[in-house]
């Protein structure tokens, strides 16, 4: 009798350790964000759609004015963010150039606009062309320097950032604390990524501006994720919500906590609907369509890539989702060529090493490993530490005989399941 009585007090203690655990695992609760779902307006958008229309009508009574196409360049690259529609991106380009092109490429300023709008386009080395020219102009020129850390960082032209991170350091200055961090988080410095962030967010706060600081409170809110600091992860998506109720990568972010972190799929799908209702950016869809296979619902996993590979068509979209398009065809058998294709062209537009890490992957697809592995080791291994190439090149190792280098990966690899999502969890247990 004793003997089954101490049986049931030690079920009773697992589960109430269970259930502890459960607790403990539950970080967001829907009435922290239930209000942001169900937004009827977009009063950023609306300002924005406004702007546009009062600078073309403007334009149109005075054709002769140039600096209005900078202002509706401005206004459509603020519906872009807000929309995700990539019309708005292209309708700034055009009118970015037509500014240019009645100064004859001679305004630092306009030169900075449109290399801005390119590497929003991903076309990373004409925005290089666009800024050495407005260097060379110098006129404001620490807006070039700041904006010439941004590109090269891009290019992974690392000696380049260092040299400019120099030219414009201050630790008091926000342009200057978000670019350190961004260079820290590339070099895998992720605390001092995190304490520069944070200081550039106080400077966010003390002046008030809400643009500034929903952009703060996104990014560090994803630096607080990858260092495992979901609850502050959370808070900081929340804090964006706050200042802007239609911040769909705020919902996003919410949204991978959902899945990754408490492992509730359909809620995180049921925010995600809210998402590609309010914005037209593929690669939600490319979510959804994880999220689904995790789900085990092949059904819609096909749906919702479908929905993915017919806006990613439209040919306004150029490169901007090379990465996206090189890893959903390297899992398709009948498209791993295609895979490969993209990635030596990436290469060619981006060599970074993460660039280099998907060239790897694709041809370690299509069965040739000792290519891919020797991809790795000239320009992967030790040069990025994102989870995801660290993954591919665990399989790269163990599929060229290196098991004693893939384990040591796959002991990393375990502790960044919530950066790659769930569904990698046996994936890395099987290296």
């Amino acid at each position: 009798m004793k003997y089954i009585q101490l049986i049931l007090v030690f079920v009773t203690f697992s589960i109430t350790i269970s259930c502890n655990n459960d607790q403990t695992k539950q970080i967001t609760n829907t009435k922290d964000y239930r209000a942001y779902l169900n937004t009827s307006k977009n009063k950023s958008l609306e300002n924005a759609e406004k702007e546009v229309n009062f600078w073309e009508t403007k334009l149109q009574k005075t054709p002769n004015q140039y600096p209005y196409h900078s202002k509706i360049a401005s206004a459509n690259s603020k519906i872009f963010k807000l929309s995700g529609e990539i019309n708005n991106l292209k309708e700034a380009e055009k009118n970015l150039l037509a500014a240019n092109q009645k100064t004859n490429y001679n305004s630092a300023g306009y030169l900075r606009s449109l290399a801005s709008n390119y590497i929003s386009q991903h076309r990373f080395k004409e925005a290089l062309e666009l800024l050495t020219k407005a260097e060379y102009n110098g006129e404001k020129l620490k807006q070039t320097h700041l904006m010439l850390i941004d590109v090269h960082l891009e290019l992974g032209n690392m000696s380049k950032v260092g040299k400019y991170l120099s030219k414009v350091k201050n630790f008091k200055d926000f342009d200057y604390l978000i670019r350190v961090s961004k260079y820290n988080d590339h070099i895998g410095n992720l605390n001092n990524a995190i304490k520069y962030l944070e200081a550039a967010l106080a400077i966010a706060k003390s002046s008030n501006n809400q643009d500034l600081m929903q952009w703060n409170y996104t990014n560090l809110a994803d630096y607080y994720g990858h260092a495992g600091r979901i609850n502050d992860s959370y808070n900081g998506y929340l804090n964006a919500l706050a200042i802007n109720p239609n911040n769909s990568y705020a919902k996003k972010g919410i949204a991978w906590i959902v899945y990754s972190y408490e492992r509730n799929p359909k809620e995180a799908l049921r925010i995600l609907e809210t998402v590609t209702r309010e914005n037209a950016a593929p690669d939600y869809h490319l979510l959804k369509a994880k999220i689904a296979g995790f789900m085990g619902d092949a059904l819609e996993k096909e749906n919702q890539t479908k929905l993915y590979i017919a806006k990613v068509d439209d040919k306004n979209y150029g490169a901007m989702y090379a990465k996206y398009n090189i890893l959903l065809y390297a899992d398709d058998t009948a498209n791993q060529l295609k895979a490969l294709e993209i990635a030596i062209e990436e290469v060619a537009a981006r060599p970074t090493a993460q660039s280099y890490d998907l060239l790897a992957w694709s041809y370690y697809k299509n069965g040739s490993i000792e290519k891919a592995l020797e991809i790795s080791k000239k320009h992967v291994i030790g040069k990025t530490f994102e989870p995801e190439a660290l993954l591919h090149t665990a399989h790269i190792l163990k599929a060229n005989g290196n098991q004693k280098e893939a384990q040591k990966l796959k002991a990393e690899l375990l502790g960044a399941i919530y950066e790659l999502g769930p569904a990698s969890e046996q994936e890395i247990k099987n290296i």
